[in-house]
């Protein structure tokens, strides 16, 4: 069972259909227990950092993500929120990457947010290489840049995180949910992780 932890995040339903349509099956709960007990978990996000912050805090949700042990899936502001802190409002996050979240500077024409179709590049061994050039949905103003947790990046402005692992940890910038085949196929990968 797939536990996708229920906050004011924004792609909860879009993330459960695609679960529908790969056949898996979930619950969406921020029960502490359904949570712990569940095989994966994907903590979702659309929203602004310091507000959904206090909504895990005051549910103590922040803590139990960190004390989980089994794979965890962060996508988008769910991944931003993994790492230590955010630009967004001068946001204490939860730490499971030690890396900041930095607010783009576009240059040029280049406009903020970063909203739109782009490819990636990946690094480490989850992201599967078939992936290389293939494109993916994004929609973020902030970016976690490239660390040595980075699995996979994507450019604009300049080269970001668009995937990252860290343990039982993994998270994705883009939606794999809005991202088509693409997207299915990372979702497969991480609900194959054992």
């Amino acid at each position: 069972m797939i536990s996708i932890i229920k906050y004011n995040a924004g792609n909860i339903r879009s993330v459960a259909f695609t679960l529908e349509r790969l056949n898996v099956s979930y619950v969406i709960t921020d029960n502490p227990e359904d949570i712990r007990k569940a095989d994966k978990v994907i903590f979702p996000g659309v929203g602004e950092a310091n507000t959904t912050m206090n909504y895990l805090k005051d549910r103590k949700l922040d803590l139990l993500i960190k004390e989980l042990k089994q794979p965890v899936l962060g996508i988008c502001l769910g991944m931003q929120l993994l790492c230590a802190c955010s630009e967004e409002n001068d946001t204490p996050c939860i730490g499971i990457f030690d890396e900041p979240v930095k607010r783009f500077q576009p240059k040029k024409n280049e406009k903020v947010p970063h909203m739109g179709w782009n490819s990636l590049t990946p690094t480490q061994s989850w992201m599967d290489t078939s992936l290389t050039d293939q494109f993916v949905y994004f929609v973020h103003s902030y970016y976690v840049p490239v660390n040595a947790y980075t699995s996979a990046i994507t450019e604009y402005t300049q080269p970001f995180s668009a995937a990252m692992r860290k343990d039982n940890f993994f998270a994705v910038q883009f939606h794999p949910e809005k991202s088509a085949e693409a997207g299915e196929k990372i979702l497969s990968l991480f609900l194959n992780q054992v």
